[in-house]
């Protein structure tokens, strides 16, 4: 039943327990959407197109707000000395929603959102969805013009904003002529342009002393508007992705699904639903913390973490001190986790589970989660047309297929498809990967052309290649425009970068592609090497020469002092490195 991939599993020292798995995937999947099961699954139409849905699915994200609500005095958000329970995290949407309300802002109205990940954050995105307007969430690490052109092109006529981000903004406002009103937040002086969000609702310690109130009427259908999340734009202009309510909420159940699905595998029961601490430092303007993160935590009632900024000591005494369950992002985080000499110095058993997604992990390092840590590593694939969660993949399955990011959840499909766009390729050919689900967005923000470039009968053309396995596990080889060339043969960078990964001295790694007169291009990698550790180009190339074809071995090897530059969603940004050849 289970099948290895290679010998990965083998290699990384993985030998699975007798007896598991103790059911198939198939198995698992017939118990746990059974008529009557927390994931029973219905078929609905979703824009012409017959779709599995979770049945029990919150309808809108308004009831998301609702379900926190009920779990009063248990803290939600924690960020440096300030601690906000979810009665006060309430109290305080309530006001801001009423206030949007109060200042004419309706149903499908876009409201802007940006600020570093702050307990303002979660207060200001569902006072707007909860009632009915779009949630424009901006990627904070953007500059003034770049910030200006999420504005103009959402349209948004509200901004909610921290003092760093207005900073910024503030000089491009003119490009935003249906941005009507800016609310400001922690602003050392009175803000030039813009309105103190505290004077609506105090600091994050006074949101416990707001009064109670109810939201304000609104009638949302779970396939409304509810956001537009910016794609990475590594190449050309970011375009909006149109998300629903319905897209955010079925999160909830895909999350739950694949974690039951692993305990299933096991031969164990289901346990009951046990509160959590999780210390989030991937930005909630990605779909990974927003969608798959915020609205999951929420709804069980879990408790987030939020850094300033990005420290592994500092991220070790938040695990020690507040006793942190999971934790993770993108897998250059867990490497810095696992490779800091400092972790060592700090109490880190309360960690059960480091999960990320956003970039290609390397098999060696969910090895080194299970081994260092003791903990089950987790991984996932999705987009931001996707809201986040496709595919699941954790705990034995993970170890046991460490170059996988799992199989689709219940409700989602996945094809390969040949080049063409016509062809769907047989089982373990590798092609563009197409998925279909109720996460799946509308289309693209204002953008009908690229909508239907991209968008095809329900399913996303995800421009990533891929092969699936005889029992649906996915295998993410390489985005299509990452492919190395060389004279005519594929190089798949995922397959180079992960065995550079393997050495022992190396925390980071990309494969680009160098342009070559003969051969068209060549393959040449970017190492960022750990911490007191030491290689050299020779020494590099004869390791991958001695894993992988001759034609795959970087012609060249250039080492970072730094880890290699990203994007908020966590992908390398390739376009950067070709620069330091």
């Amino acid at each position: 039943m289970a099948t290895k991939t290679g010998d990965l599993a083998s290699a990384i020292g993985w030998v699975p327990p007798e007896g598991w798995p103790a059911i198939s995937r198939a198995e698992c999947r017939e118990r746990l959407t059974a008529p009557g099961q927390r994931f029973e699954m219905d078929t609905i139409d979703i824009r012409g197109v017959p779709t599995r849905v979770w049945k029990n699915a919150p309808p809108n994200l308004r009831a998301v707000a609702m379900l926190g609500r009920m779990h009063g005095e248990r803290e939600f958000l924690i960020y440096r000395d300030e601690r906000v329970t979810y009665d006060a995290w309430f109290r305080a949407v309530a006001r801001l929603a009423q206030e949007l309300r109060a200042r004419g802002v309706e149903k499908g109205d876009r409201v802007a959102l940006a600020m570093r990940n702050l307990p303002e954050w979660p207060v200001a995105f569902f006072a707007a969805v909860s009632i009915g307007a779009i949630c424009v969430p901006l990627n904070a690490w953007w500059t003034g013009p770049e910030l200006a052109y999420g504005l103009e092109n959402s349209g948004s006529r509200l901004l909610l904003c921290d003092a760093e981000r207005w900073e910024r903004i503030a000089p491009h406002r003119g490009e935003c002529p249906a941005l009507e009103t800016v609310l400001a937040s922690r602003c050392a002086d009175e803000p030039d342009g813009a309105e103190r969000l505290e004077a609506i609702l105090g600091t994050p310690s006074d949101y416990a002393d707001l009064p109670s109130a109810e939201l304000p009427d609104a009638d949302i259908a779970p396939d409304d508007d509810a956001t537009i999340f910016y794609t990475s734009g590594t190449t050309g202009k970011p375009k909006g992705a149109l998300g629903t309510h319905r897209n955010l909420c079925t999160n909830i159940l895909s999350t739950g699904y694949n974690a039951a699905c692993a305990v299933l595998r096991r031969g164990e029961e289901l346990p009951d639903p046990v509160r959590k601490v999780g210390l989030t430092v991937i930005p909630l303007f990605h779909v990974t913390a927003c969608s798959a993160g915020l609205m999951g935590n929420i709804a069980a009632g879990n408790t987030m973490i939020f850094m300033y900024k990005w420290d592994p000591v500092e991220a070790f005494k938040i695990i020690e001190r507040e006793k942190v369950n999971a934790t993770g992002g993108v897998p250059t985080i867990a490497w810095q986790l696992l490779e800091h000499p400092a972790r060592k110095d700090y109490d880190l058993s309360s960690i059960e589970a480091i999960g990320y997604g956003g970039a290609p992990a390397a098999p060696e390092l969910v090895r080194k989660i299970r081994e260092v840590f003791g903990a089950l590593p987790g991984n996932g694939w999705g987009m931001t047309e996707t809201m986040a969660t496709v595919t699941g993949h954790s705990s034995e399955d993970y170890l046991n297929r460490p170059d996988s990011c799992g199989p689709p959840v219940a409700v989602a499909d996945l094809r390969i498809v040949s080049e063409d766009g016509t062809t769907e390729l047989a089982t373990g050919e590798v092609g563009e990967l197409w998925a279909r689900g109720p996460m799946v967005v509308k289309g693209y923000w204002n953008a009908p052309e690229a909508t239907a470039e991209t968008f095809v009968d329900g399913w996303v053309r995800t421009g990533d290649l891929a092969r699936l396995d005889g029992e649906g596990f996915c295998y993410i080889v390489d985005r299509a425009k990452d492919m190395v060339i060389r004279g005519g043969e594929n190089i798949y960078s995922s397959e180079v970068e992960n065995v550079l990964y393997e050495h022992p001295a190396v925390t980071d790694a990309a494969l680009i592609g160098l342009p070559h007169q003969q051969l068209g291009e060549e393959p040449a990698a970017v190492v960022h090497l750990a911490p007191g550790m030491q290689a050299d180009e020779a020494e590099m190339q004869a390791w991958v020469a001695e894993r992988l074809a001759r034609f795959k071995v970087p012609v060249r090897i250039v080492f970072s002092a730094d880890t290699l530059p990203r994007n908020a969603n966590g992908k390398i940004l390739k376009k950067d490195l070709a620069d330091l050849f």
